[in-house]
């Protein structure tokens, strides 16, 4: 919205030109979304607090979590408020990639609501039905797989078309796997289906303690929208053997509001949290970086960076899997990170030491782009 009219106004001085370039709209994404958090957070609290939004603690938590009960929870909507109007404000709103990325959070996050709700109001960790929860995710991440596939097919140059419907294999400059051979772009539009939805429930599984999921979600945020950037530069693109991704450069700026709206949450989601993101927030952040992902053909180097994400959701499946099928537990206690508070570490050890492993895992992923 401001980018078009300091483009009017640019007409009158050339001074307002500045606004045209991609990194400074990117750092006043972050600034926004910063300050609308820091300044709104107290306000929802307060707010949430009121209407006795409080966390309803699973019974399957460990006892230590009883003093949570009560905590403001879907601290989400404030995430997610931030991230909107800053995109709104510094994006360059023709362009679609902005708006498909909008409307998988605002539909994630609306899903993610309602099981908040439904938590709170009965007291009950079930939440949503899932098949409720199941259809409506999967709306969203289906219309964003055919929206993306058509999007590909429309390229100006053919020769980028076909990269977009690959899927990269990182550390090899030549070696991708074609999404496009299944008839229909099906293969395609199914695989977006299952990185959007994976992610969304993985980020979900991770978020269990104070602050440990927000801060992943922020670096891998920021590693996404350096793979953004460079695949939006033709220069750059062809320079290190990626995809040029004719629409992706917008997309930093909302990588920007995500890192500016997360450390603004992690402001009063520092342990002793003052309020919980929820489901609105868990879900719909997730499923944003499984539709960037998506979108810079990185979806391999995404699993690298949210390793922390991947290996929380694996250790709920294979928990699970080993209880029905042996009667036997592979964790103490799953998602991972309760499995270590089992065996000793504080809530706070658990969390900066799978931050750092997440800064590992980022830079891990960001050297993919000269290691080939």
């Amino acid at each position: 919205m401001l980018l078009w009219l300091f483009e009017q106004l640019a007409g009158y001085h050339s001074s307002f030109q500045v606004v045209r370039y991609l990194t400074l709209r990117s750092l006043l994404s972050v600034l926004t979304a910063l300050s609308i958090g820091l300044v709104l957070g107290p306000v929802m609290i307060r707010k949430l607090q009121a209407l006795k939004y409080g966390q309803a603690v699973s019974t399957f938590a460990p006892e230590s979590h009883a003093k949570k009960m009560g905590t403001p929870t879907m601290g989400g909507v404030l995430i997610l408020l931030s991230i909107g109007i800053s995109t709104l404000l510094w994006a360059d709103l023709s362009n679609p990639y902005v708006w498909i990325v909008l409307a998988v959070m605002v539909i994630f996050g609306a899903v993610g609501w309602a099981d908040d709700w439904i938590k709170i109001r009965y007291k009950d960790n079930a939440g949503l039905p899932a098949r409720k929860k199941f259809f409506w995710t999967s709306v969203a991440s289906l219309g964003a797989g055919i929206a993306l596939y058509v999007i590909a097919k429309q390229q100006e140059n053919p020769i980028h078309t076909a990269n977009m419907l690959d899927l990269l294999i990182p550390f090899f400059k030549n070696l991708s796997i074609p999404l496009s051979i299944i008839p229909l772009g099906i293969g395609f539009i199914l695989f977006t289906y299952l990185v959007i939805n994976g992610a969304s429930n993985a980020v979900n599984l991770t978020d269990g303690l104070d602050g440990l999921a927000i801060m992943p979600i922020v670096l891998v945020a920021a590693g996404l929208g350096v793979f953004a950037y460079l695949a939006g530069d033709v220069r750059f693109a062809n320079y290190l053997h990626i995809p040029y991704v004719k629409y992706s450069s917008e997309l930093v700026v909302i990588c920007a509001a995500m890192i500016g709206a997360g450390l603004a949450f992690l402001w009063y989601n520092a342990h002793p949290a003052q309020v919980f993101m929820g489901d609105v927030g868990a879900l719909s952040l997730g499923a944003m970086l499984g539709t960037i992902a998506v979108m810079v053909r990185q979806e391999i180097v995404f699993a690298i960076m949210g390793g922390v994400f991947v290996v929380e959701a694996i250790s709920v499946f294979l928990q699970i899997g080993s209880l029905r099928m042996r009667n036997k537990r592979v964790f103490l206690m799953a998602p991972l990170h309760h499995h270590y508070e089992k065996k000793g570490w504080r809530e706070t050890q658990v969390v900066i030491r799978f931050w750092i492993i997440t800064i590992m895992l980022v830079v891990l992923g960001l050297m993919t782009l000269k290691l080939r």
